[in-house]
């Protein structure tokens, strides 16, 4: 078969892979996630040995050290997966559920109830423990996923899905309701993305070219999360010491992540007191500032920011920094140059707090807290799997009730329509 059989085949015994799934009990599901664990497990020595393959053509490809470290698994790494499958397992169960219930006044009783989306696609690169991460959240919401990971972890992706399609079927479960597409060439995501009778939604996990090539060609609909560009604000009513921790915290405890703060934006009334302590701080924790002539007249050891330095997700110990004559201003370049990620408030006015909540467009607003709680794990989700940034069908982090929908259930007792 062509590639576009073969992913064709594939897409259509997922949908009807999901029907079955989308009738397993909480009970069968989490049996099924923490077999899957006891496996991973079980089986290191022969991941280990396969992801060697991928970490050797990787080398001979040239990649970085970086992309190597993220590509790699070791004991400790198979064992934080298998630990993952776990807490999903602990997780409660979000289908079924009944999230409202109304009467009418002909005595129908109206309800919203959560069901699987169907077919999920989930389109990756470089770490090959989003295989087992996105199949169990995928499943235990009863959703079927077609899983395309990146070439590079090609035979680590393989040998992890086949683990978790072995333990499907002892349990009787369709292996097709958790499927790899098998090959590296481009053409099989392309084909992947025309599914739209399929697959009902794709979320696509790495940078963001990845994300701009599967929205520009996809036909199916997208959670896009293009990058982090995320800000803190102090307010002119700012605990200085709370201000510099939390700032510190959101740039430096991992600069390479989409929830690091990447622009600060100061109140006036406060820049000549506090930007120096702050500059000498971040200076003396290797953190590059860039800043605007205000920010820069307080601190001179600052480079001169650029319009590009605004709209940036820089992934490493940069900053950027501008002075702003009130709130009004921050707000509005909140809006004009965020990501809808993450925005963070440090103030001691009430009033100023419940505004900047309201008016700041983005998927996580914070008041005196950092940028890195914008976090599934870190915000009582148990796991995520994504940060989307898109408002339909869901904004910010996705646990397992953003993988599912809702229908209307009707309760009659022989009502008939006048």
């Amino acid at each position: 078969m062509t590639i576009a059989e073969q992913v064709a085949t594939i897409a259509h015994n997922a949908r009807q892979a999901s029907f079955a799934l989308a009738r397993l009990s909480t009970s069968v599901k989490n049996r099924m996630l923490l077999l899957m664990a006891d496996a991973l497990e079980a089986a290191t020595e022969s991941l280990v040995v396969e992801n060697r393959k991928d970490l050797a053509a990787g080398r001979d490809k040239g990649l970085s050290e970086a992309m190597l470290d993220r590509l790699m698994l070791d004991g400790k790494r198979i064992t934080a997966m298998a630990d993952a499958l776990r807490e999903v397992a602990a997780l409660p169960d979000p289908v079924g559920e009944v999230t409202k219930m109304w009467k009418r006044p002909n005595e129908l009783m109206v309800g919203k109830m959560r069901i699987p989306l169907g077919v999920i696609g989930i389109v990756y690169e470089s770490r090959p423990n989003v295989t087992a991460d996105a199949a169990a959240l995928c499943l235990k919401s009863g959703n079927a996923v077609v899983l395309r990971g990146g070439s590079e972890a090609i035979h680590s992706n393989r040998a992890i899905a086949s683990l978790l399609q072995g333990v499907m079927k002892e349990l009787g479960i369709p292996e097709a309701a958790l499927s790899l597409i098998p090959f590296t060439e481009r053409a099989g995501v392309l084909e992947m993305l025309k599914q739209e009778e399929l697959i009902d939604l794709i979320i696509p996990r790495g940078g963001e070219s990845l994300i701009r090539f599967v929205v520009e060609h996809s036909r199916i609909p997208v959670i896009k999360h293009y990058k982090g560009v995320c800000h803190a604000f102090v307010d002119a009513s700012a605990d200085f010491a709370m201000a510099t921790k939390i700032i510190i915290n959101a740039k430096t405890q991992r600069p390479g992540v989409c929830n690091a703060l990447e622009t600060l934006l100061i109140h006036r009334d406060v820049a000549a007191a506090f930007v120096p302590m702050l500059a000498e701080t971040l200076g003396d924790l290797q953190v590059e500032l860039r800043g605007d002539d205000e920010f820069r007249r307080y601190a001179p050891q600052a480079a001169l920011a650029t319009e590009d330095d605004w709209a940036a997700e820089y992934l490493e110990l940069i900053l950027a920094c501008k002075v702003v004559g009130d709130m009004d201003e921050a707000i509005e370049h909140i809006n004009r140059y965020g990501s809808l990620h993450s925005e963070a408030i440090i103030t001691s006015d009430y009033a100023n707090a419940q505004r900047f909540i309201r008016e700041v467009n983005s998927s996580c607003v914070l008041v005196n807290a950092s940028t890195r709680f914008n976090d599934g794990g870190q915000l009582g989700l148990g796991a995520e799997i994504g940060i989307s940034t898109t408002k339909l069908h869901s904004f910010g982090p996705m646990g397992l009730e953003d993988l599912t929908t809702t229908k209307f259930i009707v309760y009659g007792d022989g009502q008939v329509r006048q």
